[in-house]
Parts: C-alpha cells; structure tokens; sequence
C-alpha cells in the first residue's frame, strides 16, 4: 500500500487516519503480545517506546516522521536498496514544534504534569504537589498557552523569552527561574580586575586597582549601582536539566554507553565453560 499518507499535512484527513491504523496493524502483527512499540512520531523520533493506543494518537497530534516510510524499528526487513535510505533517515533531525520543546520542559520540571507516559504505568507512585510549586507551574502554564500576540501561533509567551536567551538578550528571570534556567548577577570591577564574588562579596573597592565597585549616586539614594555586573549562567541546573528530560537523557549518556559497549567488544568472553 502507498504510504504518501504520510507526507499529508492534513492529519484530519480519511487519508492520514487510515494510514495510521494500517501502521498501527502492522507494527501490532510484528510485534505480537507487545505492549509498548517505538513511537515514529516526529516528536518522539523513534527513541521513545509509548504504548500502541499512544502511538496512534501521537502521529495524529504530532505527524509521522517524513523520512520514515520503511518500518525497520518496527519489524520491516529491508533489502539493499533500501538499507542506506533507512540509514540516512537515523540521522535526521526531528521536527519539533518550539512551543511543544516548551512543554516537554515544563513537564520535566513538573512530574505531576504529565498526563502521558507515567500515570500509564502501574508501578508508578504519585507525586505529591505542593501548594507553591502548583503556583508556580500554573504561572508558567498560563505563559505557555499565551500567544505572543494575537494571532501568533508558532510562539507563545514563554517560548518567545526561551528562545531570546538562546540569543543571549536580556529577558525576564523570575519566569525563566522556573525553568531551573535563571542566571546569577556577580558584580566585577570596572576595569575588569576581579569579581566581587565568594570571599570578596563584602569589598566595596577593587583589590588590584582599587577602583570603586558602586556609581557615585546621590547621598539620598539607599540602593547602591554596580560599576559593572557580569551574568553567570550556572552549569549545574543545566546539567540536571539535561539528564532529566526523557527528550535528552539517552543523549548525556550516550558516551558512557558507548564506551562500556567498547570494553565489551574489546575484551568478549572467552566462551570457556
């Protein structure tokens, strides 16, 4: 059967919908007793294993990854003239919509949130929310589903401030400190001798030039102005970040991975009994 169904940016279509069920009934007849099949919607991308029911509503929400019209990750052999276009299609960067990057972050960052692939499993423990933190995700919801102006669908609110830090301009922190995405003001001399930071936090001068490190402000003002304010980005919320989020964990640990797969090939068993 044609699989240009899978091109059709109609996902409503009676085209689309009966494509998806003929994936669904394929993948379910090679992988007979399976509850859970990689899931080839562009979000997902083939690394992550959703349960059928899932798969079939994630490529009518997301669409079905383009490239993919030979089913190999889900039980399709291959011939020789396909293997390479297969092998090329690996290496394709998802499509994925910012507001939805937005989302899976928020997700992360708040357990009780997802309404996906957790509460489908029976082992699972509910997460207890808190009064604050409830707020707190409520706040960055509201700025998630606000469009950026009227009529402004491919950005909200908050994904508008997430992408103007990835062009380092100066945005809202309170919103972004949600995200466990915040910076940290350190104020630096003027002259760009030394920050004012750890054991130096309390000097009102410069060590080496001994440079004043606030404005000359009027007597009358209570609140001092730093000559100069450098912005750290701190690594280790980012990090954590990182290996929290299902959408590049198995990136961070790609490397360790890799390595052990080595050692093993390096150094297989001698089959002796």
């Amino acid at each position: 059967m044609s699989r240009r169904w899978i091109h059709n940016p109609n996902r409503c279509s009676d085209e689309y919908l009966d494509g998806i069920e003929d994936f669904i009934e394929f993948a379910r007849r090679q992988n007979p007793g399976a509850t859970r099949i990689r899931c080839p919607c562009r979000r997902c991308n083939n690394t992550l294993w959703e349960t059928i029911e899932n798969v079939g509503f994630h490529l009518v929400r997301n669409g079905m990854i383009e490239t993919y019209s030979i089913w190999n990750l889900h039980g399709e052999q291959l011939d020789h003239a396909s293997s390479s276009n297969a092998t090329r299609m690996d290496s394709v960067e998802p499509i994925v919509d910012h507001n939805d990057q937005v989302m899976d972050i928020i997700e992360d960052v708040f357990p009780f949130a997802s309404t996906n692939i957790n509460n489908e499993r029976e082992d699972d423990v509910p997460t207890p929310i808190d009064s604050a933190e409830f707020e707190q995700y409520e706040k960055l919801l509201k700025n998630a589903n606000q469009e950026l102006y009227p009529g402004c669908e491919s950005f909200s609110v908050l994904t508008a401030i997430v992408e103007l830090m990835h062009g380092k301009i100066k945005y809202p922190q309170k919103v972004l400190n949600g995200l466990g995405l915040g910076y940290e003001k350190i104020h630096a001399c003027k002259n760009n001798c030394m920050l004012f930071y750890k054991e130096h936090e309390t000097l009102d001068t410069c060590l080496i030039c001994n440079e004043s490190r606030f404005k000359m402000t009027s007597q009358n003002r209570t609140t001092k102005i730093p000559q100069k304010v450098m912005r750290y980005l701190p690594l280790k919320p980012r990090l954590q970040r990182l290996y929290m989020s299902t959408h590049t964990a198995t990136d961070m640990r790609w490397h360790k991975e890799k390595r052990a797969d080595d050692d093993v090939m390096r150094h297989p068993a001698d089959g002796k009994a």
